[in-house]
């Protein structure tokens, strides 16, 4: 404890947790990114790099729920027009199955369809936001910074994939708006372990520049010694 708030290790330096101040955000943990013969592993993609984030990520969750954290999971995607797909995302990687093309479970990345999903293991439960966002970084083109301030959210717990890209983005964008993020290394996951370790090492840099890199276990923890909170009356 300092100062009376809890205390979480983390690099570059300990983080100081306010749990009444804080959400656990999930970012794009999709079938599409995530499940095997989804659109990652189409790409060639080892998935199974992702997939070790399930289990960390739902200890998270499980531990979240019981203390009370607002939940907040993200979906990349686009509305089933592609009216929000820029032609330049459509057309870059030239795919030949690429964005609202047909693809393993659905119409790829395209809200609705079975791929655009997120995973079973972590399905969210009724009352936690849902943030449908079309770039990579959560905060555009969505409603999450008003659902943050209107539940007075000052720290984020980020998890999902992939670490350099949308957990990146989404860290990145919440520093500049003010918001401390911890990302959970065990938590975050990426196709290219180089790109995991270059990625955390961007974010605690400088003094934390983008913000802190902890462990599960050390959140985790600290949730285990809150009180639990009480469900809403079902109505």
């Amino acid at each position: 404890m300092e100062d009376g708030m809890p205390i979480i290790p983390a690099e570059p330096y300990d983080f100081l947790f306010e749990p009444e101040h804080a959400g656990l955000i999930i970012i794009d943990m999709q079938r599409d990114f995530v499940d095997p013969g989804g659109f990652g592993e189409a790409l060639g993609n080892d998935v199974s790099l992702l997939r070790k984030a399930i289990g960390p990520v739902g200890q998270v969750l499980a531990a979240a729920r019981r203390a009370g954290l607002l939940v907040i999971h993200t979906r990349e995607g686009h509305r089933p027009d592609l009216t929000d797909l820029p032609p330049s995302k459509k057309a870059r990687g030239r795919l030949k199955n690429g964005i609202g093309d047909a693809g393993p479970m659905g119409r790829i990345l395209v809200r609705g369809e079975y791929g655009h999903d997120i995973i079973d293991e972590l399905t969210p439960r009724p009352g936690e936001p849902v943030v449908d966002k079309p770039g990579k970084g959560a905060f555009y083109a969505t409603d999450l910074e008003g659902i943050l301030r209107n539940h007075d959210i000052r720290q984020l717990i980020v998890c999902g994939v992939t670490t350099e890209v949308c957990v990146n983005t989404t860290v990145r964008e919440a520093n500049d708006r003010g918001y401390d993020c911890l990302v959970l290394a065990d938590c975050v996951a990426s196709y290219f372990p180089e790109f995991q370790r270059v990625a955390l090492e961007m974010i605690k840099a400088q003094g934390g520049i983008f913000g802190w890199v902890g462990e599960s276990a050390g959140l985790i923890a600290t949730l285990a010694q809150m009180p639990e909170a009480v469900p809403p009356p079902v109505v």
